[in-house]
């Protein structure tokens, strides 16, 4: 697992051990990005948030490609392990906040531009980060909500829109518009 673009491109990161989380592939994010990348333009500036942030590959990436803060939600203290020494890998403890607690008891906070969740393949699983992402108030004006489901697993956007869904091997990207 690396990081794909940006600064620190190339630059491995370590995925937690053992089976409790699934690190989202190389070729899936690299999908993921490209779809953001036509829609969003650049990183630059952005608010990000990485909720069942497992090795934190998918806010590492953006923080790589010039977003100005990360915020990573996770609550298995592997994981929690893993994301502490990728950020030190990189040396950017100053611009992360990391907070190790569910995704779906998402406590009050500034809004964020972009949010990625990778939660466990499980019936209703994207749909449920939609709820507690918009009853948290979580997602600013306008922001980008990047979901990663099972390949058959609809996510409900509730009263958000979904710009596109892709299919990526056994994954689903479904990309919602706030």
């Amino acid at each position: 697992m690396r990081i794909i673009a940006g600064e620190w491109r190339g630059r491995p990161l370590q995925a937690p051990a053992g089976q409790g989380t699934r690190p989202t592939a190389d070729r899936t994010r690299e999908t993921l990005f490209s779809m953001l990348v036509s829609r969003i333009g650049s990183f630059e500036g952005l608010r990000v948030a990485d909720l069942y942030a497992g090795s934190g590959a998918l806010g590492l990436e953006a923080l790589s490609r010039g977003a100005a803060h990360v915020t990573f939600v996770e609550n298995d203290r592997i994981a929690l392990a893993a994301i502490r020494s990728n950020v030190a890998s990189v040396k950017a403890a100053d611009r992360v906040d990391l907070r190790p607690s569910s995704a779906t008891k998402l406590a009050s906070t500034p809004t964020f531009d972009l949010i990625f969740a990778d939660p466990p393949y499980a019936v209703g699983s994207g749909s449920a980060v939609v709820a507690a992402v918009r009853d948290a108030n979580w997602l600013g004006d306008g922001g980008w909500l990047a979901i990663e489901t099972e390949a058959n697993e609809a996510v409900d956007p509730g009263d958000w829109t979904i710009d596109a869904e892709r299919r990526v091997g056994k994954a689903r990207i479904t990309l919602i518009r706030g």
